[in-house]
């Protein structure tokens, strides 16, 4: 009888560790492997892992372990003309990187500044709201399971307002960490991601749990030095997800988003007059009028055993 081993992906040896597929596998491949960039998605009040736009798991916790590594230096902003269309799904009709202009390779933005543009003005979303939302990029590491780079895209609300207790939003939660004596950076501790079970919308608080170890530090200092950080805090969800961009088209009027209260935003600069923007804390590449999902794994799987799954698609 033969001795078959079992091949495990996951004991990568260290001649293996690259990262990177050779001349020979893309030339067997037959074809573009296509886009392979993972990220945490929080729709529906649930934490979901998707791989190239899929699906591939969903978490039954109401709190996520997460390192923090890399974070986009300012809060972006994104917009979109309709509601979310499962058959259609197309990626948003506008957006900035940095919170101040449209990003260059927009072939029809709104306007030449965010500040200037009409979706950006009170009533052009749905209620009193602004159609452009504001949005925040993380690249993190599953504490868990730190061997793969995912995006984090924040909404609004889980980024601003001001801490109650112990329930910090992202803001509140780095400055209470820099208070400390000595100050905290977050790349150096696991943070706990926790939904605020009391919102309507996905609403995350953060949370300390425990300081890294120095193994798991200087591979947090290896990942954020990647391409996939770098992707994570530049690229939108949808161009994560591999949703090709949508041509230019003329708006058909207010866009049908929800209205989500939010208690503190970015303040404008002094020149400026504008009130603090209302923001949608829906997934950023999906828009819907109908009831949230409430999807949630019947059997409760461990996060390793979830984690285990998803690398093998």
């Amino acid at each position: 009888m033969s001795n078959i081993s079992v091949f495990n992906p996951a004991n990568v040896p260290a001649f293996a560790q690259t990262g990177e597929l050779s001349e020979t596998a893309k030339a067997l491949m037959g074809g573009a492997l296509g886009n392979t960039s993972k990220r945490i998605s929080i729709k529906g009040g649930v934490f979901r892992l998707v791989a190239g736009g899929k699906e591939m798991a969903s978490i039954e916790e109401r709190h996520l372990d997460v390192i923090v590594i890399k974070a986009a230096p300012k809060v972006s902003r994104i917009f979109y003309a309709k509601s979310y269309d499962g058959d259609n799904i197309t990626g948003p009709d506008c957006w900035s990187n940095d919170g101040e202009k449209p990003d260059a390779s927009i072939k029809a933005p709104q306007g030449q500044t965010c500040m200037s543009c009409k979706q950006n003005i009170a009533g052009s979303g749905q209620g009193n709201s602004r159609a452009c939302r504001y949005q925040q990029r993380l690249a993190v590491m599953l504490a868990d399971n730190p061997d793969e780079v995912l995006q984090l895209t924040l909404p609004a609300t889980s980024v601003f307002g001001k801490e109650d207790g112990d329930k910090r939003p992202l803001q509140a939660y780095v400055r209470h960490l820099a208070l400390a004596s000595p100050p905290v950076d977050v790349e150096k501790i696991v943070t706990r991601m926790k939904f605020d079970t009391k919102a309507e919308s996905p609403k995350l608080f953060f949370s300390p749990v425990r300081w890294l170890s120095t193994v798991e530090f200087e591979l947090a200092k290896a990942k954020a030095n990647t391409k996939e950080a770098d992707d994570a805090i530049r690229m939108t969800a949808s161009q994560t997800d591999g949703v090709k961009a949508k041509p230019a088209l003329a708006l058909p009027g207010k866009p049908l988003v929800e209205d989500d209260d939010v208690e503190e935003a970015p303040k404008p600069k002094a020149k400026v007059k504008a009130e603090p923007v209302e923001e949608d804390t829906s997934e950023p590449e999906i828009r819907k009028e109908s009831a949230k999902p409430s999807a949630v794994p019947a059997k409760k799987e461990k996060l390793a055993a979830v984690i285990s799954d998803w690398d093998d698609e």
